[in-house]
């Protein structure tokens, strides 16, 4: 919509305008404001979610909250406060005014702080983990009142950073190396959060409360998060040097590949994952030639089922990436790359993406209880108390499956890590997020929400080689997963739906 299309909302337009229940975009001294109306109540709030800029307007209204139509961040429409990541940042609240039928929008609101949670007040918290889940919850511990000693420890060399742009934008050469880090240098100093980067955790005594890292230092805490997330699987490629092969999970890894990748011509991309495409498609806007070799005859077939997954392989082959599937690589020599069926390729460097492992040897050598993962209750705690867990290691009980369930999305980490805050100070709120994540593949997004690692049925709305579809994934005729092309709100409203059965149960 055009700015002459919007309203001027400081000019009041008519209640009738807007549905009860519905939302109207306009403009406030020039900056796009989302009006919303619900029974007698009006709210308006800024119009673009400050995760990456998504149109709320496009959105779905849940209760008193605003939905972002792209990565399913979540805001009060009452306060602005994001309530659920990826968003972390506020939006603007206005001031509304109805005079008989006429709706006027007025002066940009203070923001309001948010309520503290005073039942539990931690001397001391330690976050191990720079990513997803620790970073969130470091957020949330200080947004919801925490003003003790808070101290982030990561293995990284790294602050925290957008770690999904690393496979895509960043890599692609669409993003500029200050849009990756989460927080600038100077909010960890203004928050008073001592992040301590480059240092491993080495050894946890939940007994006496201490933590001890590979300086010798030892750090005391009443709470403690383990955050420790995921590292990737190291594959052993016969005849490789160090130097030619890659994995990507850090900033500094996608670094070194850009750089590798300035003076290549040909890539090789070991593992058809949503890593190693997403990967494949940031070397090809690079103009790189590239190979993907992977076990499997359909890319992400067990995850997206053979159809989407078809349609991928379909999309990166138009893209001119090269599939050599059912293959795996038998021996590299120099540049030559032999595969199990025999055929040679050449390539200047090598990226391998075939998944990764939750990080837990901190968690074993603790005797935490562990399950395929740290295991952890409804609340995010593991077997010793005052210790969370949160992120790709933890594996917790998934109220929409029923079962335990460990998953590997950005999205769910920084929600776990936000609940696992509030747990810390005593709100003992069960987690029960609908797991969600995105995909990009050049310009076609994939979202998904939900969890079906088996399925008994695939119905398919719409027309997947069209780039319009919903595809949900069912077992005993329920609906655990669905995934969609280009249908942002159907998205939103099947994770409604998901959200619904569970508050029945």
């Amino acid at each position: 919509m055009s700015d002459q299309q919007k309203p001027d909302l400081k000019n009041g337009v008519p209640l009738a305008s807007i549905a009860d229940g519905g939302k109207l975009l306009g403009t406030v001294d020039g900056e796009d404001v989302l009006l919303v109306r619900r029974g007698s109540e009006l709210f308006a709030v800024g119009a673009a979610c400050t995760h990456y800029h998504g149109p709320l307007a496009e959105g779905l209204i849940v209760g008193d909250e605003v939905r972002c139509p792209w990565h399913h961040a979540c805001f009060s429409l009452r306060t602005g406060e994001a309530l659920r990541a990826p968003a972390l940042d506020p939006i603007a609240c206005y001031k509304v005014q109805q005079t008989g039928n006429k709706v006027v929008v007025k002066e940009k609101l203070d923001s309001e702080r948010t309520e503290p949670i005073e039942k539990a007040r931690p001397a001391s918290v330690v976050i191990v983990g720079g990513g997803a889940a620790g970073l969130a919850a470091a957020e949330m511990l200080r947004r919801r009142g925490h003003s003790g000693s808070l101290t982030m420890i990561s293995a990284v060399e790294d602050p925290p950073v957008d770690r999904p742009n690393l496979s895509k934008d960043f890599l692609a050469g669409n993003a500029q190396d200050d849009w990756i880090p989460l927080r600038p240098t100077e909010w960890y100093k203004e928050q008073n959060i001592d992040l301590v980067i480059n240092t491993r955790a080495t050894a946890l005594d939940t007994m006496q409360k201490k933590l001890t890292t590979d300086n010798g230092k030892t750090y005391d805490y009443d709470m403690l998060l383990l955050a420790t997330g995921a590292d990737p699987v190291e594959l052993p490629l016969e005849g490789a040097k160090p130097a030619q092969v890659f994995y990507l999970r850090t900033f500094a890894d996608s670094k070194a590949i850009v750089e590798k990748a300035k003076s290549a011509k040909q890539a090789v991309v070991v593992g058809s994952s949503f890593i190693g495409l997403e990967v494949a498609a940031s070397l090809r806007t690079r103009g790189l030639e590239v190979h993907v070799v992977a076990p499997e005859e359909i890319p992400m077939e067990k995850v997206l089922g053979s159809k989407l997954g078809a349609f991928v392989r379909k999309l990166h082959e138009s893209h001119g990436v090269v599939f050599h599937l059912g293959e795996t690589v038998k021996r590299v020599d120099g540049n030559k790359i032999t595969l199990s069926g025999g055929k040679t390729i050449e390539a200047d460097f090598i990226v391998v993406g075939v998944g990764v492992q939750p990080s837990i040897a901190l968690a074993e050598q603790a005797g935490l209880k562990m399950d395929r993962g740290i295991a952890v209750d409804e609340y995010m705690q593991t077997s010793a108390p005052g210790v969370f867990a949160a992120g790709d290691a933890a594996r917790w009980p998934d109220p929409h499956t029923g079962e335990r369930i460990r998953v590997e999305h950005w999205v769910v980490a920084e929600r776990q890590g936000q609940a696992a805050a509030k747990n810390m100070l005593g709100a003992r709120k069960p987690f029960d997020d609908v797991p969600f994540f995105w995909s990009q593949h050049y310009d076609i997004p994939i979202n998904y929400v939900g969890h079906a690692e088996k399925w008994d049925a695939i119905e398919i709305d719409g027309d997947i080689e069209n780039k319009d579809c919903t595809v949900r994934y069912k077992r005993d005729g329920r609906t655990l997963a669905v995934a969609t092309i280009f249908r942002d709100l159907e998205s939103l409203e099947a994770e409604r739906q998901m959200e619904q059965q569970n508050d029945r149960k």
